[in-house]
């Protein structure tokens, strides 16, 4: 999709956080903005072509008008790799697979405990309306909320009641579900909930949820997921399951809770977006999930730092490099040769360079091996590999 959009097919689809969007003007007055995610392009694309059915994944650029903190990987240019299943589908199957591929990836990727957290939209909206808060504070409560893992409850409700004008006890009734985590005995616990149990949206998320937790106890991951009401995620495109990846970090060994170090990935399910660009209205539903690239980079990082490890920066297997001065020629011949071979090789780009100098580049760089051609060995039609670890060498 392309990295500009018409700046009408982004607004209005990310709420509170449409103000981060980038708008830009072009030369003939249209009004233009940069993506902020992958998912509205998506969906835009699938409007266009007519597409009903799609499983993808993309992997691109986009762009957030935020305060940058690069420590912890928030930036205002950024990778995103988005994975999504479009189309028809008996409930929960795609989005279980959706949080099964979340939960391989950050196995893989050996980032330490995780943990993600699942909730759906219409179990919110249903809490909304059984505190009494009118639908057209919905979305606006709902960004509220999603700031309780960063906020105590205390300043969450002092925003509520103060910014969204909510009642103080509206908002205390909203406390008592918001603050609620668990699993399937959970979930069996609110579909009793007498308030609960009356709403229709709040039975219908529950339902989903249930069976939602049954497929992954199948996938064998339930230990990492946790049913969490003040999971929220702010965007106005969600309809359903939504759900975000966060890193632990065990503090101490003093510490029951463990420490969340941020959010790596995020998702759920948008059935209503295609709808919004299709000429006629025509839904397709979709669930998908995308993983913030350069966070979890920050993430490796910062732990190869602290364990001082060496990481290599290139892929080079040899470096050719000579003894003595005026042998250039030498060394670009044996290259050339070497590159034919699909060799992945490389010299220093100085005329004459010492021999000290070159097998100190192979040190910093991790290059293993040093293809050396000094004038004894082109009298000999020979070069001498060195071994750049162990000094060893062998003539060939």
């Amino acid at each position: 999709s392309p990295l500009a959009s018409p700046q009408e097919t982004l607004t209005g689809k990310y709420g509170e956080d449409t103000k981060l969007i980038y708008e830009l003007q072009d030369q003939g007055g249209e009004l233009l903005a940069l993506r902020y995610d992958l998912t509205v392009p998506f969906a835009r694309y699938l409007a266009m072509n007519k597409i009903t059915n799609m499983k993808r994944y993309h992997i691109a650029k986009v762009y957030r008008r935020d305060n940058p903190a690069t420590t912890r990987g928030r930036y205002r240019e950024f990778y995103q790799c988005d994975f999504d299943i479009a189309g028809q589908f008996d409930p929960m199957i795609p989005d279980a697979e959706c949080l099964k591929i979340v939960h391989e990836i950050l196995s893989d990727l050996q980032l330490g405990d995780f943990l993600i957290k699942v909730n759906d939209r219409r179990i919110l909206n249903g809490v909304f309306a059984v505190c009494g808060i009118p639908e057209s504070k919905f979305i606006s409560t709902c960004s509220t909320v999603d700031k309780l893992d960063k906020m105590p409850w205390e300043e969450v409700k002092s925003e509520m009641v103060g910014e969204k004008g909510l009642s103080p006890e509206a908002a205390d009734h909203i406390g008592e579900y918001v603050q609620l985590h668990g699993g399937l005995d959970l979930i069996e616990r609110l579909l009793q909930d007498p308030k609960l149990s009356q709403n229709k949206l709040a039975k219908e998320g529950l339902g989903d949820m249930k069976l939602l937790f049954e497929y992954l106890t199948l996938f064998g991951i339930t230990g990492q997921i946790s049913f969490d009401l003040s999971l929220a995620r702010g965007l106005d495109y969600y309809t359903g399951v939504i759900f975000e990846a966060v890193l632990l970090q065990q503090e101490n060994d003093h510490v029951e809770e463990p420490v969340s170090v941020g959010s790596v990935a995020g998702g759920g399910r948008y059935d209503g977006l295609v709808g919004m660009f299709d000429p006629k209205g025509r839904k397709v539903p979709c669930v998908g999930v995308s993983i913030g690239i350069e966070r979890i980079f920050s993430i490796l990082e910062q732990r190869v730092k602290a364990s001082g490890e060496k990481v290599r920066t290139t892929e080079t297997q040899v470096l050719v490099a000579t003894p003595q001065k005026r042998l250039l020629a030498a060394r670009l011949k044996l290259i050339s040769e070497l590159w034919g071979a699909g060799i992945k090789a490389e010299m220093l780009y100085k005329k004459d360079p010492k021999l000290l100098k070159q097998l100190q580049y192979c040190e910093d760089t991790g290059i293993p091996l040093a293809a050396i051609v000094g004038e004894q060995e082109l009298t000999d039609g020979v070069v001498k590999l060195r071994n750049v670890a162990t000094r060893e060498e062998v003539r060939m």
